[in-house]
């Protein structure tokens, strides 16, 4: 057998998932790339699940209610607990567009998204 190269692993992210009363009861895990035009906010909005994600292009303005926003870039992955409110997942960018890969780790019957007006 060849010698093959190793393959690199970088860990992105750690994130405690929102359940504290045991192991979360996930059902499903649904995948979706997500895209926003130049200068497009996500809205206020909330999961009732845990949402991970990893941006693939672009800029995102990224802020949890009640926290300093943070910057997203390419590259950067993310972690969006459970019941938090998300005060901003804006395109930071009035020129580009922006892509990323969210991932919701959902319960039985659970919806991906609430939006808040």
């Amino acid at each position: 057998m060849a010698d093959r190269a190793p393959i690199n692993r970088v860990n992105l992210l750690g994130a405690a998932l929102a359940s504290v009363a045991g192991p979360p009861s996930v059902e499903r895990v649904e995948v979706a790339r997500v895209e926003l035009a130049p200068g497009q906010p996500a809205g206020r909005h909330f999961h009732p699940c845990d949402v991970v994600g990893y941006v693939v292009s672009g800029s995102i303005h990224f802020e949890i209610a009640g926290e300093p926003g943070t910057m997203l870039a390419a590259g950067d992955a993310f972690h969006e607990p459970a019941g938090r409110e998300i005060a901003h997942f804006d395109n930071a960018s009035s020129e580009q567009p922006a892509t990323f890969i969210a991932c919701y780790l959902l319960a039985p019957g659970e919806q991906r998204l609430i939006e808040m007006l």
